[in-house]
């Protein structure tokens, strides 16, 4: 990222983006520590900003500050994808449980959109992953609890530590896509149990898949 421009507005929070987007690509892969001297430098900045930028990233869980030996990014282990993908499960079946009943015609029309983009988009990944995510934050937004979004906003990059991206297990796009159609099925049917109950099963797999 040599001559990466970087506005004084917020400076640290740019620098935080640019290193989150490194860590989700790999470019900074999960237990490599950070060179705080090399990134000033490449980005032409003072530590303080960058410093101030690992403790944002430090407070979502990417960063893992070790005392006297600096900033790592986190390695997840299988107890810590357990732990989120359970507590994933709780926050958004609860949102769905919530949307089945509350949301607007123009709001299940949201979904059903996002979710027509999603089985048009099963050959490409990279795409049926970012449908993916804008499908089950757009729920959470119809839900429409801050403090829920900002938690399960934080889960979700913690989860894109994880090694073995359960998208990408042989089959598993197709798995996938059948539990939203479940999940549809129910919201459509206004049944609030059944979409949580829905909810769940999806994120049960997604954890199977990418342990």
């Amino acid at each position: 990222m040599a001559g990466t421009s970087l506005s004084p507005r917020a400076l640290y929070t740019e620098v935080a983006e640019l290193l989150r987007q490194r860590i989700f690509s790999r470019k900074l892969s999960p237990g490599s520590w950070i060179d705080e001297l090399k990134l000033a430098e490449e980005y032409g900045i003072s530590r303080t900003p960058l410093r101030e930028a690992l403790k944002v990233l430090a407070t979502e869980g990417l960063v893992t500050m070790r005392v006297r030996r600096g900033a790592y990014v986190t390695e997840m282990s299988d107890s810590d994808l357990a732990d989120v993908y359970h507590l994933l499960a709780l926050l958004e079946s609860d949102a769905a449980e919530i949307v089945a009943v509350k949301a607007t015609p123009a709001q299940r029309e949201e979904l059903q959109n996002l979710h027509d983009k999603l089985e048009k988009a099963t050959a490409d990944q990279g795409r049926f992953f970012e449908i993916n995510e804008a499908f089950h934050m757009r729920l959470l937004e119809i839900a429409n609890n801050r403090w829920r979004d900002q938690i399960v906003a934080d889960l979700r990059k913690v989860m894109k530590l994880n090694r073995h991206n359960s998208l990408l297990k042989a089959g598993r796009i197709e798995e996938s896509l059948a539990e939203h159609r479940a999940i549809m099925a129910a919201l459509a049917a206004r049944d609030p149990a059944a979409t949580a109950r829905s909810m769940r099963e999806h994120f049960k797999n997604g954890q199977e898949a990418a342990a």
